[in-house]
């Protein structure tokens, strides 16, 4: 019954907390101006333009707004995000569609764009460093110095201890990861519900969030299930990952035992991609999933 449960919040509640609280403009510029080290006032000045779906595997993106001709696309992840840049790539493209569509491409006349930021707010439980750069040119399949295409994304670790001067700047930001820490404890401890509920009823009593949770609490603990659940998930799947790696770097050491191919055993611990291609050679990834006999 938990389980469906469980599921059926992960079909229902696709947005996230993060995405809820910088829906409004005030908290919104208040966060871009701690990333950007700028002092606007004006709320009014905040043009959200956020995919309401994302042309890529139906996902939305957290945030997405002009500024004085700068365009901040805001993420939160509580996962590594190695496919960030990509998924930007997707997001700045569909977003530039829509921003001009009744502008014509093939003019002779320029078309100036807003220059893009792209920002990932990363406050998952693995040791990360307080600021990484994710570059597109990272994923291709041939590395260049000089690639034609690039879309660099920072990653800031909002975690306790990590920028802290970043979130003493925006307090929204400081106050949601007391919020986030405080749902871990208890959800530690006891059932998920009643740990987002007590994390909730605590933050209220301690002025943490508390005008943003009072107005939308229902929407928050649903969220917040929903967050917590997937992320639960997603370590699961990565630790399943893990082992399904050790097994096949164990299979795949065997057969070349069993061959007496020593050298080929030294150079696939030396070489990635040459244990890559001894992977494929013997079809470790099917015997494993028991589509081979082994």
């Amino acid at each position: 019954m938990k389980e469906t449960q469980g599921k059926e919040t992960r079909k229902k509640y696709k947005d996230t907390v993060f995405r809820l609280l910088y829906s409004e403009p005030e908290r919104a510029l208040s966060l871009y101006n701690s990333i950007s080290g700028t002092d606007y006032k004006d709320p009014a000045m905040i043009q959200f333009n956020t995919l309401k779906n994302a042309i890529y595997m139906n996902v939305k993106n957290d945030l997405s707004f002009l500024v004085a001709n700068q365009l901040s696309l805001y993420e939160q992840q509580s996962t590594t995000a190695p496919n960030m840049p990509l998924r930007d790539l997707f997001y700045i493209a569909d977003i530039m569609q829509k921003m001009f569509l009744d502008r014509t491409i093939y003019s002779n006349k320029k078309i100036v764009i807003p220059n893009p930021n792209f920002v990932v707010f990363y406050n998952g439980q693995m040791k990360l460093p307080e600021k990484m750069e994710l570059k597109l040119s990272d994923n291709f399949a041939v590395l260049t110095d000089d690639p034609a295409l690039e879309l660099k994304v920072t990653m800031l670790n909002i975690n306790p201890g990590m920028n802290e001067d970043l979130k003493d700047k925006c307090p929204s930001l400081k106050e949601y990861m007391v919020y986030v820490e405080t749902v871990r404890t208890y959800a530690g401890d006891m059932e998920l519900n009643d740990a987002v509920e007590r994390a909730v009823e605590e933050c209220i009593d301690h002025n943490i969030l508390k005008d943003f949770l009072l107005e939308q609490r229902a929407e928050v603990v649903k969220m917040s299930i929903y967050e917590y659940d997937e992320e639960r998930e997603m370590k699961l799947i990565r630790e399943d990952e893990r082992d399904l790696g050790r097994e096949e770097v164990l299979l795949l050491n065997k057969f070349l035992l069993e061959d007496n191919r020593i050298e080929d055993l030294r150079k696939a611990t030396e070489d990635a991609a040459y244990r890559e291609a001894l992977r494929e050679e013997y079809n470790i990834e099917q015997k494993i999933n028991g589509f081979a006999e082994i």
